[in-house]
């Protein structure tokens, strides 16, 4: 009734998860998602209430709806979700990103992809069409992060038995010479149905953290600590912290602050729990 076909359609739903009236069944709730979202209506979803809320419930039935999930725990967030962020998690500017990255073996012996274990998808899946993916908003940025190791150092995997019919690949030409990686990504315009890639080689060319990806190691290295990841045993909450505090830069709306707050606070509550034992 409301359809815009020049606009943006999109319902924001705000729930604790607890779907209990009508339609119950996750499933049978993403299989209505996907159904309207291939009208061209999407859904966001906002996190409300405490003590029931079922997160991975409303963040999957966002993801069906090429939408965003966010749970608002204050009036902080509100405004920062509904206002200063709402332009890009509100207004899709592509559907369906994907993003693979090809290291070149020349200079990288293995590597791995820290966090997005939620959104990973198989090699075959990313020039499917059909495979859904993520969205883009008006503003969206994405910082992927990976863990290397550059080429002539043992990488700790178990080993493998060579393949008998294995086909031997053939040497990299010059044309890779002196490349990190490849990035390519594939994305459709909102309303359309075929994707368009872009292919973008990285040189090899390392140089001094800038105040955005310093700050997002920061924030990696304490999400693998918070987690007990078996990838952390380097990792400290004292060096997370003073990186975090060194790459703050411009910090209009406070947000890194908050966050250096929270890492203390994590910091403290481990020490304190450690000194228990």
């Amino acid at each position: 009734m409301h359809f815009d076909s020049a606009g943006v359609n999109r319902v924001i739903l705000a729930t604790d998860g607890d779907f209990n009236v009508g339609v119950t069944s996750q499933d049978a709730l993403v299989r209505l998602i996907e159904q309207e979202r291939a009208s061209g209506v999407f859904l966001s979803v906002l996190g409300v209430g405490t003590g029931n809320l079922q997160d991975s419930t409303m963040e999957a039935l966002a993801d069906k709806g090429n939408g965003n999930y966010a749970y608002l725990d204050s009036l902080h967030e509100a405004r920062k979700v509904l206002i200063r962020e709402a332009g890009s998690t509100l207004v899709t500017i592509a559907k369906d990103v994907k993003i693979q990255v090809e290291f070149n073996p020349k200079a990288v012996s293995g590597y791995r992809l820290i966090g997005y274990e939620n959104r990973m998808l198989h090699a075959q899946d990313f020039n499917d069409d059909k495979k859904d993916a993520g969205e883009i908003g008006a503003g969206h940025s994405v910082t992927a992060l990976y863990e290397i190791v550059p080429a002539g150092l043992d990488v700790d995997v178990p080993p493998v038995d060579s393949l008998k019919y294995q086909t031997p690949t053939s040497p990299l030409g010059n044309t890779s010479a002196g490349e990190l990686l490849t990035v390519k990504l594939r994305y459709k315009a909102p309303d359309g149905d075929k994707s368009r890639l872009i292919a973008v080689p990285v040189r090899n060319r390392p140089r001094e953290l800038e105040s955005n990806l310093g700050f997002a190691s920061a924030v990696a290295e304490v999400g693998l600590l918070l987690r007990e990841s078996a990838h952390a045993s380097g990792a400290r909450f004292e060096s997370a912290i003073a990186r975090a505090r060194r790459f703050r830069g411009s910090d209009e709306h406070g947000d890194r602050a908050e966050f250096i707050g929270l890492a203390e606070l994590a910091s403290n509550y481990r020490m304190a729990i450690t000194a228990r034992r």
